[in-house]
């Protein structure tokens, strides 16, 4: 099931939204943390104007999200002049699973104006890749050439990942033993040809990466999400499509099991996007 077809079996219930998620949408034992943000924006954005852009979204993931049947509870927290605060859940019964904090805003007139530039794409760059017996190829060198279009390899990778097309051109593979902090991905999202972005499409491609952690490590540990805080840069996405996306990230700090890391998410063209800082566990 393609993300936009996906988010159209969302449905509103009295004070609940309900959606079926499909296995192929997990990641280990989860629901993809991507989609998760996804769910409780589009849940958001019934209560909302639709015109009222998403400006942040601030995300707690407290505890494992299961394939199937997903319950989802929204509010309005505040309205002012300009802004909206809002709070959607994913629940299990009376469990809180993943917590979400949404802040809309209309524009307003200002002198202060300033968007980040997209660097030059990395040349020159190898791509460290992981030695694992019986998941990946026996032959496949150490190091490969970038860019290096990342096919889907069930067993190590997340299910959701069928769902991207990936072309690494700076960074180590999960599990390879690698030393840089930095990521550099172009990336797409294997939709439908003629759907319309919006909050949630970019919410999806933005957590699309693992784990900076796990590439220096050398055997497959899990890894995931604690918060996720996500600052959108634009109020519109239907005039972007679904391809042509780069994702440039950075790993600030890993200790005790815990890192830090965010990135800066580009749209076809090198537009500005969206920025976004994570903290995230590494079990090993």
């Amino acid at each position: 099931m393609r993300f936009s077809e996906l988010m159209r079996t969302v449905t509103r219930e009295g004070d609940a939204w309900k959606a079926e998620i499909p296995e192929d949408w997990t990641q280990g034992r989860s629901l993809f943390g991507g989609l998760q943000a996804a769910l409780l924006a589009r849940a958001m954005r019934d209560l909302l104007p639709p015109d009222l852009p998403m400006r942040s979204l601030q995300i707690a993931f407290l505890a494992p999200v299961p394939a199937g049947t997903v319950e989802m509870h929204a509010r309005v927290l505040r309205t002012g002049k300009n802004v909206q605060q809002l709070e959607a859940r994913i629940v299990s019964g009376e469990q809180t699973l993943c917590l979400a904090i949404g802040i809309y805003g209309a524009a307003r007139e200002s002198q202060a104006r300033r968007l980040p530039e997209q660097p030059p794409a990395p040349v020159g760059k190898s791509i460290a890749m992981p030695y694992l017996p019986g998941i990946m190829p026996d032959d496949l060198p150490r190091s490969l050439p970038a860019p290096f279009s990342m096919p889907y390899v069930q067993g190590f990778m997340s299910s959701f990942t069928q769902h991207f097309s990936s072309r690494w051109l700076q960074g180590a593979l999960p599990y390879s033993g690698g030393t840089e902090s930095q990521y550099v991905l172009e990336l797409d999202l294997l939709d439908e040809d003629n759907a319309a972005l919006d909050e949630t499409h970019v919410l999806a491609l933005a957590d699309f990466i693992p784990p900076i952690g796990l590439s220096m490590v050398t055997t497959p540990v899990t890894g995931s999400s604690l918060t996720w805080m996500i600052e959108l840069l634009r109020d519109r996405f239907d005039d972007l499509g679904p391809t042509g996306w780069r994702v440039d990230a950075e790993l600030f700090a890993a200790r005790d099991g815990y890192t830090n890391q965010g990135l800066t998410l580009w749209g076809p063209g090198g537009v500005p996007v969206a920025l976004s800082r994570q903290t995230m566990v590494v079990f090993g």
